[in-house]
């Protein structure tokens, strides 16, 4: 059975969400109920107007030690096709991905989620990595950042290889700053390729419970 959340600051227990990881439903986006959320391995994720809140089992993940960087990315990278830059675009980064083309039809970051992620932007919790081609930002990707976890939001590309060359260039960042793991919530083959595996639910809470209690500012 399925929560229904009120004013209130709560979450059921992660143990309760049905098989595709779906938790809870309601609520809203103050950066203080996300905090907890993403705190409690849990995020939200929806179409309509309402929060739906999941934390699913598995959980795919990206350790930073272990990205996978193709010989024609080696290649991007070395010949410096694109300027990375870190949370310089914050809100520009957002609408990207809200606005991305995609196979699938609609988008998740709706008014709400966008109004919601600017003030964690500036609470200094949401971040984001750019990719930038003759000065003009063509891809990146944001998420929130919390004491040694990076929570994967979304990224955008408008220019091939433009937010796998952000995400690398991140990862690489947030190694040599002591973060220890990348949530990237849900499968994806485009992430597979870049090194990400499926980890139990129970071990990524562990991992956040301990590592994601301090604010780490890069």
């Amino acid at each position: 059975m399925i929560s229904v959340l009120d004013e209130k600051l709560w979450f059921p227990k992660v143990e309760n969400a049905l098989d595709d990881g779906l938790l809870a439903m309601g609520g809203d986006l103050c950066p203080e109920r996300l905090l907890l959320a993403y705190s409690r391995g849990i995020f939200p994720w929806y179409d309509g107007e309402v929060p739906l809140w999941w934390s699913p089992d598995p959980r795919f993940v990206l350790y930073p030690e272990k990205i996978k960087i193709s010989k024609s990315m080696r290649q991007v990278l070395k010949q410096q096709v694109f300027e990375y830059r870190y949370n310089a675009a914050f809100e520009d980064v957002l609408n990207g991905c809200a606005y991305a083309e995609r196979k699938e039809a609609g988008t998740w970051i709706n008014p709400s989620v966008i109004k919601s992620f600017i003030r964690l932007h500036k609470l200094g919790y949401a971040v984001s990595a750019e990719a930038f081609f003759e000065n003009a930002l063509v891809g990146g990707l944001y998420g929130i950042l919390m004491g040694k976890v990076f929570f994967g939001e979304s990224m955008f590309s408008k220019k091939a290889n433009a937010s796998k060359f952000a995400f690398i260039t991140l990862t690489e960042q947030l190694k040599n700053a002591g973060i220890v793991i990348i949530d990237c919530q849900v499968y994806s083959n485009h992430l597979k390729t870049l090194g990400a595996e499926f980890i139990s639910r129970k071990k990524f809470i562990e991992i956040i419970t301990e590592n994601a209690g301090v604010q780490n500012r890069l």
